[in-house]
């Protein structure tokens, strides 16, 4: 009898995470997926409608100490994706020198430190043809930067692009598939109402890309149809 494979989704309770986990889901895959707190989310009732296939984890990204712990706890799960997804915005008009120190820290530790740690310490639960994903933007993209705004949330995702192509450096001689994600523009609470899309117009699509990846080392930037973002 053949195995499903397996995805671990870092930031499943709402939004994006949600889409991702329930994506996954609906092709057969085992999922594991996390949320901050003790609360009950839509990610658990997803789970108790998954017949057994979705396991919830709890997470706080941003603790070193808990990173460690989950890794713990899943050390004897073979991975085929872990996907990273959790991430936090500020204000989309709002200058990087008029935001306090402690906001600037807040967003980069989210959205570049926290994944980064989070690749390091449970990487090595992916199978050696697996693939690690980040969800980044095409606002992380330098050259497409052409209006400004979003400031601190660009420099975010600017550097945790840096930072996994510092990781594929490292790695190079890995068969690990290695992705960075522009999911487009999402109606979530993150993205807002006025966003283009829904998640069933963006995450399909994907899956859809990260399946056609599979198995292909190396490191790319690309969105939700699969098309190469510039650096």
């Amino acid at each position: 009898m053949s195995v499903s494979p397996t995805a671990l989704i870092i930031g499943a309770s709402r939004g994006l995470g949600l889409a991702l986990a329930g994506e996954w889901l609906a092709r057969g895959w085992t999922v594991l997926a996390t949320v901050r707190g003790a609360g009950r989310t839509a990610l658990h009732e997803l789970a108790d409608s998954s017949n057994g296939r979705l396991t919830v984890e709890t997470l706080e990204m941003t603790d070193p100490a808990a990173v460690d712990a989950l890794r713990d706890r899943l050390s004897r799960r073979a991975l085929d994706l872990l996907f990273v997804n959790a991430a936090v915005a500020n204000g989309a008009s709002e200058r990087v020198d008029r935001v306090t120190t402690e906001e600037f820290s807040r967003v980069m530790v989210t959205n570049a430190l926290a994944p980064m740690r989070i690749v390091e310490r449970l990487g090595g639960l992916v199978r050696p043809d697996g693939t690690i994903a980040v969800m980044s933007s095409s606002l992380g993209s330098v050259a497409l930067n052409e209006t400004g705004g979003w400031e601190v949330y660009r420099a975010s995702k600017a550097a945790l692009n840096m930072l996994m192509r510092s990781y594929a450096a490292r790695h190079a001689g890995d068969r690990h598939s290695l992705a960075l994600v522009d999911p487009g523009w999402v109606r979530t609470d993150m993205g807002g109402a006025e966003a283009s899309l829904d998640t069933g117009e963006s995450i399909p699509g994907v899956a859809d890309a990260l399946e056609a990846r599979r198995g292909r080392p190396g490191l790319q930037f690309f969105d939700y149809r699969g098309e190469t973002v510039p650096w």
